[in-house]
């Protein structure tokens, strides 16, 4: 089915909104459990929140509504995608991009494990592939590289590709070899740019989205098999299947989210949250603020979580369905650093 220009418009400027709504109403809520939460708010979080000093957002001074690195990083990428064009964005674009990125205040605060070592590396000019080394062998530790930084970030490259969930997991490999070189990393990030794209068309249902987040994740697997690293660890797709399973038997959001945090996990370990994501897009059938909200009280990474999940049922939805008070605060309060609204127009541009 054709689609306009302002189709895609819709589609994109829903997934980047959305998804930085997630990071910023996930701020709030980051790193506290499920009960914690409950706790401090006294009930589930419905709103925008000056986050509590006990929260990485916090013990930076964040403010209410402001994104984190999650959308920042989001933001950046699809920056340079405009300015490189989607065809000639490759590992050294992406590069640049994080490098820039790095400099960038607060947000760079947020620096994950696996991104803080390999920036550190990159203004060095030290290789990336010798962060955790085993000894005098090649070989790095397992846990290197496999959290959800590339997949947390990784939304443009489906909104670029619409339908195509193969080139968006290509573009999507190229940005995870600084970083994310691993199996579990590559297979979460292409889980996330396939859904996207899959949602970016006319005719996108949940079923569609969910079943292109499968194949992309065996993509991914297949990528690094062939061209990056594999490390022992869960396969992003098992656990995929067991957390839609949850969503699928679950009618009420508080049993699911706590069957997720006890069976799947929601850390920043990409095995972790990124099935979490996906699962909680399922659970809300792409309901872009159901879905926000949800990931918000799913507690630990609920930033990231909250910046993938939304991005997809932003793209599934479109900006039309989300709630304009709540965008509107939103917007204002990043606008200064990140109009979304101008690099939407410039980037459905790409579409």
């Amino acid at each position: 089915m054709a689609q306009s220009r302002a189709d895609y418009y819709n589609k994109v400027l829903g997934a980047l909104a959305c998804g930085g709504m997630g990071d910023a109403l996930g701020a709030s809520t980051e790193l506290y459990t499920i009960d914690e939460i409950k706790s401090r708010f006294d009930g589930f979080i419905d709103a925008f929140h000056t986050p509590p000093k006990d929260t990485f957002a916090g013990s930076l001074e964040g403010v209410c509504g402001l994104i984190t690195d999650d959308a920042s990083q989001m933001y950046v990428f699809a920056e340079g995608l405009i300015e490189t064009g989607k065809a000639a964005f490759d590992t050294r674009a992406w590069t640049k991009c994080l490098l820039r990125w790095a400099d960038m205040q607060p947000y760079a605060n947020y620096k994950g494990p696996t991104t803080e070592q390999v920036v550190k590396a990159l203004k060095e000019g030290k290789p990336t592939n010798t962060i955790g080394r085993i000894g005098t062998s090649a070989r790095q530790a397992p846990n290197v590289g496999t959290t959800n930084g590339a997949a947390m970030r990784v939304a443009p490259a489906g909104l670029v590709y619409p339908g195509e969930w193969e080139k968006a997991c290509e573009l999507a490999f190229a940005t995870c070899l600084p970083s994310h070189d691993t199996n579990i990393a590559i297979a979460s990030a292409c889980a996330i740019a396939a859904g996207v794209a899959t949602a970016m068309t006319a005719d996108a249902t949940v079923d569609s989205i969910l079943a292109s987040t499968l194949n992309g994740a065996l993509y991914g697997e297949q990528l690094a098999a062939e061209r990056a690293r594999v490390v022992a660890g869960p396969k992003i797709e098992h656990r995929l299947r067991l957390a839609l399973n949850i969503a699928q038997n679950n009618n009420t959001l508080e049993t699911f989210l706590r069957e997720l945090e006890g069976y799947v996990g929601n850390s920043v370990n990409a095995h972790e949250s990124v099935p979490s994501a996906i699962a909680i897009f399922a659970f809300c059938q792409g309901d872009p603020w159901q879905t926000i909200y949800a990931a918000a009280n799913a507690g630990n990474d609920t930033d990231s979580i909250g910046t993938m999940a939304g991005a997809m049922a932003g793209a599934y939805k479109g900006f039309s369905a989300l709630p304009l008070d709540k965008y509107q605060f939103f917007y204002q309060v990043n606008k200064k650093d990140f109009d979304v609204e101008r690099i939407a127009r410039e980037l459905s541009a790409l579409c």
